[in-house]
This record gives structure tokens, C-alpha cells and sequence, in this order.
């Protein structure tokens, strides 16, 4: 493999950001394989091993060093214990729900760990979120990526409109964030 290849960076940068649960970096995937960049079935597999090492390293933090992240996590007690009353009300459900929502990807293995939750079991679903999340994100990409490229030649043409857009994405994410963790 040609390391200086779109193709080499492509497969190393979907593993080190599937490892955070990027939802960006798996539909990127599979718009570069509908282009022909990308192996579409290579792509999906690692950001589906990478995607489930990252939050089986997030449970096993916070499982065994519990004291050491602590004071990365002070400031989100509030999301935490969304975390953990997400966990409470869909059990395993919540496994597969938090790989959708930006900001829960990280605290529900956290909190599942903190909740003396069993190490395998959530290995075993943890397995199969995983393939779920990669291929609902990356296949939906892969085949809605010629609106997507229409909409990026757009924005292209029209650059005004992507801080427009990335504000009102980040906006309404905090906003939900926000009104899921206040009290009522």
C-alpha cells in the first residue's frame, strides 16, 4: 500500500476518529467509496473495530481507573447522569441509542462501567451497536452521496452558508444537550 494515497490516510483517519465514535468520519467513508476512493466494505469493517475498541477502552476506563478520569468528567455531572438514566430506563438499548447522539457516545460506557455494569455483556452488544452504527451511518452515505456532493457544490459556490450551517447544528445539539440534562 502506497502510504502517500488518499486511500492509506483514508483507512488510518477513519480508524483514529471511528476510535472517538465519529459520526462525520463514517459518512465520509462512504461518500469517498461511492466516489471510488475507498474500498466501501474495508472502510465500514474498520470503523466498525475501531468504533467498538474505543468504547470497550472508555468502559475499561472507566471500570479501573476510575479515580484517574474523574476530574476530566467534573464539569459534566449533569450529562452523567443523563448517561446513567439513559442506561437505567433502556438497559442494552442504550448501547446502540448512544452511538447516535453526539455527546452520550463517551458517557454511557463511562457510566455503564461506574454502574458496575458486566464487562462481556456489554462487550457482546457493544459488538453488534457497533456493526449497526457503522453501517446505518456509512451505507446511508455511500448511497445518498450524490445529494450530499450537491449540497457540498453548493455550499461551495455559496461559502456564507457553512459557518450558517455548522452553528445551527452545534446550536441545536447543545440545546438538546442542555435541555436533557436540566432539571424539571
Amino acid at each position: 500500500m502506497d502510504f502517500t494515497s488518499l486511500e492509506a490516510w483514508g483507512y488510518l483517519a477513519i480508524a483514529f476518529f471511528s476510535f472517538g465514535g465519529s459520526l462525520v468520519i463514517v459518512a465520509a467513508a462512504g461518500v469517498f467509496s461511492y466516489l471510488g476512493k475507498m474500498d466501501l466494505m474495508t472502510a465500514l469493517a474498520v470503523a466498525a473495530v475501531s468504533n467498538f475498541l474505543g468504547d470497550m477502552f472508555l468502559f475499561y476506563m472507566g471500570k479501573y481507573h476510575k479515580k484517574s478520569i474523574q476530574p476530566y468528567f467534573a464539569k459534566h455531572k449533569r450529562k452523567i447522569a443523563f448517561a446513567t438514566l439513559l442506561m437505567r430506563k433502556y438497559g442494552v438499548w442504550a448501547i446502540f441509542i448512544k452511538k447516535f447522539i453526539y455527546g452520550m457516545k463517551t458517557l454511557v460506557p463511562l457510566s455503564m462501567a461506574l454502574a458496575k455494569y458486566d464487562f462481556k455483556k456489554f462487550g457482546f452488544y457493544n459488538v453488534f451497536a457497533s456493526i449497526v452504527f457503522v453501517s446505518v451511518v456509512g451505507l446511508s452515505a455511500f448511497y445518498s452521496s450524490e445529494a450530499i456532493i450537491g449540497i457540498f457544490s453548493y455550499i461551495k459556490a455559496n461559502p456564507w452558508i457553512a459557518p450558517l450551517i455548522l452553528f445551527s447544528v452545534l446550536g441545536s445539539v447543545w440545546f438538546f444537550l442542555e435541555r436533557m440534562t436540566k432539571k424539571n
